[in-house]
């Protein structure tokens, strides 16, 4: 996948070999490698072993903004990877989804933003839980990067740092 940014360790780095392909259209002919599916096009693909979480899946899923989060719950143990669409710039559900994945369900593998991915959004994507970002691919990644670098220090609660500031600076682990 092209533009990719991923983090290491919390260091964000530009992906040269993603061997990942984003498949929006079943419809369309299989690309090789490791596929993004969309849920309903990964559930038809899988069989019984792996729905029941005895094998681990070779594809990956893509979430769509209407897509409930809890309905794939049972499926987390055997995912290599979830993605989220994130269709317009001014859509905004694939926050919610991502931050739901990664405190309520307990999510700790790949977390990728795909499909509108801007250099303003990266920093607020990254604090809901996205780990990989899938920038457009009219932009420039090397660009993007300095958006994971925006913001020093994060006030609220999210999902990379569950403790507000004040609950930090009275800890005394905050500037």
């Amino acid at each position: 996948m092209n533009n990719l940014i991923r983090l290491y360790a919390g260091q964000a780095r530009l992906v040269a070999d993603d061997p990942w392909q984003w498949w929006r259209e079943p419809t369309q002919p299989r690309p090789v490698g490791p596929l993004i599916l969309p849920l309903a096009a990964w559930l038809q693909r899988q069989d019984e072993a792996t729905l029941k979480g005895q094998r681990r899946s070779l594809d990956g899923i893509c979430l769509a903004p209407d897509d409930e989060v809890e309905s794939i719950a049972a499926y987390l143990p055997v995912l290599p990877l979830i993605a989220i669409e994130f269709p317009s710039f001014g859509d905004g559900r694939g926050y919610s989804q991502a931050y739901l994945l990664r405190t309520r369900l307990g999510w700790t593998s790949e977390l990728r933003a795909l499909g509108d991915v801007l250099r303003d959004q990266l920093s607020h994507m990254r604090q809901c839980g996205f780990d990989a970002f899938a920038v457009r691919a009219d932009r420039s990644a090397e660009d993007a990067l300095k958006g994971l670098a925006g913001m020093s220090v994060l006030y609220g609660r999210s999902a990379i740092e569950p403790r507000p500031l004040f609950r930090r600076r009275s800890a005394g682990e905050a500037p």
